[in-house]
């Protein structure tokens, strides 16, 4: 599968969720102060568009999006889920290569995404979850599947957005992973 195969992939089931399933999910969990801007209101449709898929429950789709508002690398470097990501081969590697790729400012879109991805491919020589698995802890802080790299793909735009707890765009996470990591 190639990478950019791998980031457009969707599940079969429908998307029961709409923005004000997120927006709702957001005032609950206090991310979200007051009426949401027009912004946060389009980055609640385009989360809803790229997680909703996801979830099965609301419970679920609070899970993703917790992980966009709530981010500590520390703790994250202490979990089992990340001592097993990182013992793998060229991990360390990937989350170095990652970060020097980020340090760029240039906005975290699908397409950077996929470049990104496709570099750490040629460069490192590693596939599947040696590649994904790594990326997946440093920026989403957890391995797993692909609804993660839909949640690292909302991480800039929300950064940029007033949201009542401020959102770690993709270079502060990389910077915060490889401060805690050495």
């Amino acid at each position: 599968m190639s990478s950019q195969d791998h980031i457009a992939e969707h599940p079969a089931h429908a998307n029961p969720y709409t923005a004000a399933d997120v927006l709702a999910i957001l005032r609950e969990n206090r991310w979200l102060a007051g009426d949401p801007t027009p912004e946060q209101a389009a980055w609640a449709e385009r989360a809803a568009q790229l997680l909703g898929h996801y979830a099965e429950a609301s419970e679920g789709l609070a899970d993703l999006l917790r992980l966009v508002f709530a981010y500590d690398a520390a703790q994250i470097l202490q979990t089992a889920d990340a001592h097993t990501a990182l013992s793998r081969y060229a991990a360390r590697d990937v989350v170095r290569h990652l970060a020097l790729l980020l340090l760029d400012p240039a906005p975290f879109t699908s397409d950077r995404f996929k470049e990104i991805v496709t570099h750490l491919k040629e460069k490192l020589e590693v596939r599947s979850r040696d590649l994904f698995h790594p990326i997946r802890l440093s920026l989403a802080g957890r391995t797993g599947e692909g609804e993660l790299d839909r949640v690292i793909l909302l991480l800039d735009e929300a950064a940029a957005l007033p949201f009542a707890v401020p959102v770690k765009s993709v270079r502060t996470r990389i910077l915060e992973f490889c401060s805690a990591l050495d």
